[in-house]
Order: C-alpha cells, then structure tokens, then sequence
C-alpha cells in the first residue's frame, strides 16, 4: 500500500459578482484546512469561486489573465508545501473570458490549466464565456490526473480520454444546483466506476439570485465507492485515498485491454 494522500475540499459558499469577499472567504478557509494536525497533500475549491455566476458583468469583474489568482494561490501553495487544484476563475485573455482551473505544485508553480470546454447553455454560459480547447492533465506526487469542470461530467468521452492517458484521479470543481442532486452524484459515480479512477468533486453550496446549490461534494474510489461526502452545509470535506487502489482495480477488471474502440468509436 502507497503512502495515503490527505485531500481537502473547501465546500464554499460564493457571493456573485464580489471578487473581493470571495478571496477573503476564500482565504480564511486555506487557512483552517492547512491548521489541521494531519494537513493535507491537495487542496481544492469550487467552480468560478472568485465571481459566481455574475455573468451579465463578468468582463469587468473577471481576473485578468488570472494573475490576481496566480499570484495569491501560488504564494499560499509554495507556503504550505501543499498541491492546489485552484477551482475554477473567470479569467479574462484578450476580449474573451473562460472558465479556467489551475494547478499548482508544493513549489506554488502553475503546472497546467483547463479551460471549460462544455458551456451550460441552461445558465447562459455560452452568451458570455468562451470555451476551452484542450484537455486538463497534470501529474500530482507522480500519478496522471485530469481535470474537468462541472457540466463536463455529462461527457464521458472526455473521462474516457483522460483515463486512456493514464489519468488516476480525476478533479472536478463545480456549481451543480438543486435539484439535479440525483444526476450529479450518479455521473460522478460512472465516471469513477467505467474508468477505474478516483473522482474528487468540490461542489458550492448556498444560494445564487434564484438557483440553490446544494454541496455534496465527493471523493469517490476507483469502484465507485464514496470515501467521503459532505452535506448542504458550508465546510471542510476531509478524506485520504490511497493511489495504488487504481492499479489494483484496473488489474482485476481490464476494461481497458477489452475495450474495442474499431467498432464503436467514430
């Protein structure tokens, strides 16, 4: 058995439209999670948590190139010798905003980005958002990952793909709302069990003008078992997963040496 790797979930709630409180929020929450006695190896955060779903004034809002979010999160990570997976920001590239996650390393250095590539159309975001282009992966205390952000997870293509470059773990930062609870913890599940990986979801929580979130996030092993999941309610998810899991679930059934892609991949 591998050295277990601690995760924390910062299960936050998000003011939209206010940058300022959210970084604040935001902050006090790393602060507590890096406190713990056993402190934890991955820190992660919701989608979009430093603006919400403020779309209609998200250009003027949004962080420029993500430099304000780079720079904070890489410090914090570099501080505490602890991986970031960053949720996800709107950060503003030339005339275009994305919904874009970034990595960090214990050294606080940036070791990859994922823009969202599957906008909601069910909460506007293609009128105001530009998609993403290519695949989120990374490597955390040498195991594959891949990122995927909320309404990805609809798509299991794109799991599938991750998981056929040999992603472990999978890392999904999200605002998933009432009353969809059913779909979101089902999908993650099959993402988990059809790519024999962990799936590591951070959900919000709270209220958004009309929307309710409802939290739940998720850390799920590689048979599709839940490790860990946390209410409604504003918190910390704590959990410890053990990487060497994924190897022995891919060994017992072979899904990938079975499949065959000839007759059913276009």
């Amino acid at each position: 058995m591998s050295q277990p790797l601690r995760l924390a979930l910062l299960q936050m709630n998000i003011e939209a439209g206010n940058p300022e409180a959210n970084f604040t929020k935001l902050g006090s929450m790393l602060e507590e999670a890096v406190s713990q006695a056993n402190k934890p190896d991955i820190i992660m955060f919701p989608e979009m948590w430093n603006t919400g779903y403020a779309l209609k004034e998200i250009k003027s809002i949004a962080d420029h190139e993500g430099e304000r979010t780079k720079t904070f999160l890489s410090a914090f990570s570099k501080q505490h010798q602890v991986h970031i997976i960053g949720g996800s920001v709107a950060e503003q590239k030339g005339d275009d905003v994305y919904n874009t996650i970034y990595a960090f390393n214990r050294s606080g250095q940036v070791i990859a980005d994922y823009s969202k590539i599957h906008l909601f159309r069910l909460m506007d975001e293609e009128k105001y958002l530009a998609a993403g282009d290519k695949l989120g992966r990374f490597e955390v205390e040498g195991a594959d990952a891949g990122m995927m952000i909320c309404y990805d997870i609809r798509f299991p293509e794109l799991a599938r793909k991750l998981a056929l470059e040999g992603a472990k773990l999978l890392f999904v930062p999200a605002e998933w709302p009432h009353p969809r609870l059913h779909h979101w913890k089902t999908l993650l599940t099959a993402r988990a069990i059809e790519n024999q990986m962990f799936v590591i979801a951070c959900n919000r929580m709270g209220t958004s003008g009309e929307t309710n979130f409802f939290g739940h996030s998720l850390v799920l092993d590689p048979w599709g078992e839940t490790i860990a999941e946390a209410g409604e309610e504003e918190t910390i998810l704590y959990a410890e997963i053990d990487l060497s899991l994924v190897d022995s679930v891919r060994s017992k059934i072979p899904v990938f040496e079975d499949r065959r892609p000839a007759i059913y991949e276009a």
